[in-house]
């Protein structure tokens, strides 16, 4: 039997709750800690979190999971910490636990955005702490919670591209997601990498604003019943941009098609719009967002599209859907997103030009 560790994670929704069900149920012991809302999420799982599997294969049973208070009690008790929010919330959850990180207390980004890695490394960097920063493509879980002390969750994901900081680590890092989570991940071998593998932000592009009315609305949806062929091809074409992206820093990444067989277990070898048949004669999904105000938008827009952005203007591949894309949320919404990623302002990454951003993507920091 391997070794079981104690694993503080920051956040409190339905991530943050399928991920301490996965790692109970595993054997290890997850603590959640809730920036905003401690006192609260205490009485909430004062009972413990149920989990139950949405579709076979999903994490379910009983677990008791501790509550931190804070971020210092979060760090002190943990071997393995690991961020797990909404990507507005990165950067005031690492500016609160980096001064309590411990040298070589590994920090899992689940899943990094808008290059938070670099913040934190810098944050850490400041204190003369050496501490590998593992960065996530995406989450290792696919849950919702419907009710407090309740998630929902559907089989953890195939696979999920990783990459450490620093590189040295990278063999330990990938050991230690294997430990908590199984072998279900794969060094991608650099934040360039990682920070072009997130495909949520370009799916829920296109599945959010063809049914944004829904969501304006408060309708209760099934969200696979509307990736329609027209929303495929569309995201298809998101795609081609982020891809082309890549292609221009000689980096290989996964496809919109790889992403869906590996997250949902669909058929390899279809276009998307047939997986996305397949998931809807399966009953594979969840209900959408019944709020504009969903992290589809006020997430995905600032801390994942706009990025892409810039990386397409720096490379000479410019992502021109992807631009109007957040160009028409913007009109929509009455709000700048292209100025709401606090974690690229506070990085000020488009002062560098491609050279510079691949060595701070090397190294993980800023500073000198």
């Amino acid at each position: 039997m391997g070794k079981h560790y104690r694993v503080g994670i920051a956040g409190a929704g339905s991530v943050a709750h399928g991920m301490a069900a996965a790692l109970e149920r595993d054997g290890h012991h997850a603590t959640l800690w809730a920036p905003r809302r401690g006192a609260e999420l205490a009485g909430e799982l004062a009972d413990g979190i149920r989990a139950e599997a949405a579709v076979p294969g999903g994490v379910e049973g009983h677990f008791h999971p501790s509550v931190a208070e804070d971020a210092a009690a979060l760090a002190a008790d943990a071997d393995v910490l690991a961020i797990a929010l909404p990507g507005y919330g990165h950067k005031a959850v690492m500016d609160a636990l980096a001064p309590h990180i411990r040298a070589g207390q590994p920090v899992i980004i689940s899943s990094q955005s808008a290059m938070g890695a670099v913040y934190l490394g810098n944050l850490l960097h400041a204190r003369g702490i050496d501490a590998p920063i593992i960065a996530w493509s995406t989450t290792v879980v696919l849950a919702q919670r419907p009710a407090p002390g309740l998630v929902r969750c559907q089989p953890l994901r195939a696979r999920v591209d990783i990459c450490t900081l620093p590189h040295t680590a990278a063999t330990e890092g990938l050991a230690l997601c294997e430990a908590l989570f199984g072998q279900r991940f794969k060094d991608v071998g650099g934040l360039l990498a990682i920070s072009l593998s997130n495909l949520n932000p370009q799916n829920h592009l296109g599945i959010g604003l063809v049914n944004l009315t829904r969501m304006e609305l408060g309708e209760t949806w099934w969200q696979t019943e509307y990736m329609t062929p027209m929303v495929a091809r569309y995201i298809e074409a998101l795609d081609q941009e982020r891809l082309a992206i890549a292609e221009a820093l000689g980096l290989q990444v996964r496809t919109v098609r790889d992403h869906f067989h590996l997250s949902y277990h669909v058929s390899a070898d279809a276009d998307l719009a047939t997986m996305f048949q397949e998931m809807r004669d399966r009953k594979i999904g969840a209900y959408a967002p019944t709020s504009a105000q969903s992290r589809y938008i006020t997430e995905d827009v600032p801390f994942g599209l706009v990025p892409v952005v810039m990386l397409g203007d720096l490379v000479g591949r410019p992502a021109a859907l992807h631009r109007a894309g957040v160009d028409t949320i913007c009109a929509l919404y009455g709000r700048d997103f292209w100025n709401e990623c606090d974690l690229m302002q506070a990085l000020d990454l488009g002062r560098l030009d491609r050279e510079a951003l691949v060595k701070v993507a090397e190294r993980g920091r800023t500073l000198a």
